[in-house]
């Protein structure tokens, strides 16, 4: 039987900062919705599943095919609670693994999706996070070992961070490819 690996896009937050929700903006390129889960699934995610809170109605609509909507109910608490829902989801998927990414990565670039991607063998202990010059971005990729232990951890404001410090995940060099120039960066 062939190991899953479950793709989940954290767009749920209202962007405050941004202006209106990241679920639903778009740039030249395009919604980045849609970009963020095509990603997921040319990396070979199968389901992509997309967190939504803020404008969670629209942004249905610009899901792509095959890509999963579902509202994490306490999505105005934070990243975290968003994250819970998404590996929620992917439990119950029966997830060998789970490749984790931000809506508000419009320059990631699948290069750097594939290189995290490509961590994932079969071994459930993996934990993996791309890392653009040193600084700790997306996608990360989390092992079903972890999925729980993480699930413990995970809430409000409080994302994954934390564990994947503690845990020593694996960095993967995507150096120039977008992987930590999240939109609130900038």
């Amino acid at each position: 039987m062939a190991e899953r690996l479950v793709g989940v896009v954290l767009a749920a937050g209202a962007g405050t900062r941004f202006g209106g929700p990241k679920a639903l903006a778009r740039d030249d390129a395009g919604a980045w919705l849609p970009r963020a889960c095509t990603l997921l699934a040319d990396a070979g995610c199968e389901p992509v599943v997309a967190v939504l809170g803020a404008g969670a109605d629209e942004a249905r609509h610009l899901l792509p095919k095959g890509a999963h909507g579902v509202v994490a109910e306490a999505w105005h608490e934070g990243i975290g609670s968003s994250l819970r829902a998404g590996i929620e989801i992917a439990r119950a998927a029966h997830a060998d693994a789970v490749l984790v990414t931000l809506v508000d990565l419009p320059a990631l670039a699948p290069e750097a999706v594939a290189r995290v991607a490509e961590r994932f063998t079969g071994d459930p202990h993996v934990l993996a996070r791309a890392v653009d010059g040193g600084v700790p971005g997306h996608p990360v990729l989390v092992g079903a070992a972890h999925l729980g232990p993480l699930l413990a951890t995970v809430g409000g404001e409080r994302g994954a961070a934390h564990y994947l410090a503690g845990h020593h995940a694996e960095e993967v060099d995507c150096t120039g490819l977008g992987a930590a120039s999240d939109v609130d960066a900038r």
